[in-house]
């Protein structure tokens, strides 16, 4: 008898000796964020935690009301988006030890991501919390992370299914998509989740598929998931994600949640336990949703006393962290008249000014649900500060400021179902009038320190932070906010040589200031060693191997969602640019972005010297690629796999691999494709830069 029918028969077992009250308790929110216990049959509650970027902090039990004391500040990792970036399999893998040994030092059950939701549009809120705007790239380092989590008795919960690629009316809006697009833009990830991670839970989306509620969705859940994939796991709700006590308990959802304190009152509670007392339910349906829960406490050693403990903060996360952080940060331009801007060669006594708001701010405690309570997070001022020591001068200006605060509200979740955006808008139009004064004397007080300060290094931090990049809202366009890009000109023209840093989770508009920028680096919100990556890469300390996990566009219109499609509308968005998602589209239609997909530079250079190709095995072929480092630097290459799209308009990502190349030498890269015999395959470092094809 295999362990799942062992599970399945003491499941049942217990079932069998339960009341429908204890039922009932376990499959709706007794907590904000725990189910009810069955005490008497040795039956705990599932305590459940968000993330993706750390364990959340404690709530009181029925309010958001944070508790306030020091025993839930934890490590705080590199987003979602940062973790792309790396293209790193195996950071993929070590990012998800860390939330998933820290999630069980805090003692819970199951962490709330990873988010595998698809970059549709640069402008959704919570894109930081995703890994890519390609499925391949994102189901390629989703599994990794999925199993490394899991490897500490924690269930991952992979979210949000399916096509929640927008914030605006994201509880009520309905997504128009076809099949044919979900099964090649926005199922594989999920797919991948289940067939090959073994994930032990997914969360339903709060929108609408064909108007279906995803949380409830009998098509969704039961007929794709459950069905077809063949998942055997739990079904969590989105807080509130549930709407109808008979479609639920039909759908293929085994636990709601909610953000309101009502618990008996849940769809899911009371409502559902009189319907089954009515006979106008049955209960073998509640039935079926308690054993899919207790068949992942037996997984999770829940009932045997044989679980791991986890822990948290300890110094092998926090090196781990560090090691994401230095391979997420990307290299966008480096020029220079004589030798190239970065990085920067600093002599003893010599004197640098950093300039702007994101190089002393620290972003942890935002952005929604993902925020998270750091033990603590060194910004970019830090870094350099740390690295440099005595022998240079930092100083900083703030040069603008967002109007910001550092945490959001602790209270914001128990209004997160109503319309925050019209409230958010309100919030900045009321600030914009406080803040022009401030920014006036920020921007004079930067350009007076540039010209006057005879600095020898000058060095920009901007971008955006979490009161635009966050949950429940959509940014209305790709601009630099703050009064970044005049400042930023200015500095130029005082400051040639200036390089610009920008941290965020989505691209910017960058035209009126990128021709001229010498120097340009990326950085993703990268976690509580973020800082200290970004300062080990400016100076030189690390070769940046970071490679963009989505495109960056000129301007918002050439994104397929807004030019071909719907984005942001109320009621509906149709998904009319079907599987031209992204870097697919500007291919097909021959539009070139600022920075292509998977493109990032290095410190060095490196050519290809050969490709061996492997025979196919159930459309899988090995591609080994020898890679030759021509610079004077130790550095890493992604090497990139395309093929042509069965319709013939794009190229679409089919492998990659990473490898690390010592200044002089050779170095083979081993990569699995997902390909057949006679597909021609292209070999490069960007989706625009294809060096051979085979």
């Amino acid at each position: 008898m295999n362990q799942q029918a062992e599970y399945e028969i003491k499941a049942k077992q217990l079932i069998g000796e339960m009341t429908l009250d204890e039922k009932i308790g376990m499959i709706h929110g007794a907590e904000i964020f725990k189910t009810a216990a069955v005490p008497r049959l040795g039956i705990p509650a599932m305590a459940f935690s968000d993330g993706p970027c750390g364990v959340r902090q404690d709530f009181d039990p029925a309010h958001w009301q944070a508790i306030g004391t020091s025993r839930d500040e934890v490590s705080y990792l590199p987003c979602n988006s940062a973790i792309a970036a790396t293209w790193n399999t195996g950071l993929a893998k070590a990012s998800g030890e860390v939330l998933g040994e820290e999630a069980r030092g805090r003692g819970k059950d199951m962490i709330l991501g990873p988010g595998v939701n698809i970059k549709r549009s640069p402008l959704c809120g919570r894109n930081f919390e995703y890994f890519s705007e390609d499925p391949y790239l994102t189901k390629e380092l989703a599994v990794p992370f999925i199993k490394g989590v899991q490897n500490w008795d924690v269930s991952a919960c992979i979210k949000h299914f399916a096509a929640n690629n927008q914030e605006t009316d994201r509880l009520n809006v309905d997504t128009f998509v076809d099949d044919e697009t979900l099964e090649e833009i926005y199922y594989p990830a999920f797919e991948a989740a289940v067939k090959r991670a073994g994930v032990h839970s997914v969360m339903g989306a709060y929108n609408k598929i064909k108007g279906e509620h995803c949380c409830q969705s009998v098509t969704q859940l039961n007929k794709v998931l459950r069905k077809k994939w063949g998942f055997d796991g739990v079904v969590v709700s989105d807080w509130g994600g549930v709407h109808d006590t008979d479609i639920a308990a039909e759908a293929g959802i085994d636990v709601e949640m909610n953000v309101t304190d009502n618990f008996d009152d849940y769809y899911m509670a009371e409502p559902l336990k009189e319907k089954i007392k009515a006979k106008e339910i049955s209960e073998e349906l509640i039935d079926e949703k308690v054993l899919h829960i207790l068949v992942l406490m037996q997984r999770l050693h829940m009932l045997d006393g044989k679980r791991k403990a986890g822990a948290y903060n300890t110094r092998e996360h926090h090196d781990a962290i560090l090691k994401v952080g230095e391979e997420s940060i990307v290299l966008l331009k480096n020029e220079g008249k004589d030798d190239k801007v970065l990085p920067l060669n600093v002599k003893q006594g010599e004197k640098i000014l950093l300039i702007g708001e994101n190089a002393d701010k620290k972003h942890a405690a935002g952005g929604g649900s993902a925020e998270i309570k750091a033990f603590y997070e060194l910004t970019p001022l830090q870094g350099l500060q740390m690295l440099l020591g005595g022998n240079a001068t930092v100083d900083y200006v703030q040069g603008y400021t967002s109007g910001a605060s550092e945490a959001q509200d602790a209270s914001w979740q128990a209004t997160s179902l109503t319309d925050q955006e019209n409230s958010e808008e309100s919030r900045k139009e009321e600030q914009k009038k406080q803040l022009e004064k401030e920014r006036k004397e920020l921007y004079e007080q930067a350009i007076s320190a540039a010209r006057n300060g005879n600095y020898d290094h000058v060095i920009f931090i901007g971008g955006l932070n979490h009161d635009e990049d966050q949950e429940g809202y959509d940014r209305k366009d790709m601009s630099l906010p703050y009064g970044q890009p005049e400042l930023i000109n200015e500095l130029h023209s005082l400051c040639p040589d200036m390089p610009v840093v920008m941290i965020g989770g989505n691209p910017v508009e960058m035209d009126s200031w990128i021709d001229n920028t010498k120097a340009l680096v990326w950085m993703f919100y990268n976690g509580m060693e973020g800082g200290k990556a970004l300062a080990e890469v400016l100076l030189g300390h690390i070769n940046p191997s970071g490679k963009l996990p989505v495109s960056f566009y000129k301007k918002l219109e050439d994104c397929s969602a807004h030019c071909v499609g719907e984005f942001g509308t109320e009621g509906e968005v149709h998904y009319t640019e079907k599987d031209e998602v992204g870097y697919r589209y500007l291919t097909a239609h021959n539009i070139k972005p600022l920075f292509p997909f998977g493109y990032g530079l290095s410190y060095t250079e490196f050519k290809i010297d050969g490709i061996k190709r492997l025979l196919s095995v159930d459309h899988k072929t090995q591609v080994v690629v020898t890679i030759e480092n021509t610079g004077k630097a130790d550095g890493k290459e992604v090497i990139e796999v395309y093929k042509d799209h069965k319709n013939g308009k794009y190229r679409k990502l089919c492998g990659f691999g990473k490898v690390n190349v010592a200044a002089g030498y050779f170095a083979d890269v081993v990569i699995d494709v997902e390909a057949d015999d006679d597909e021609t395959l292209y070999i490069g470092t960007s989706v625009d830069d294809i060096k051979a094809k085979i």
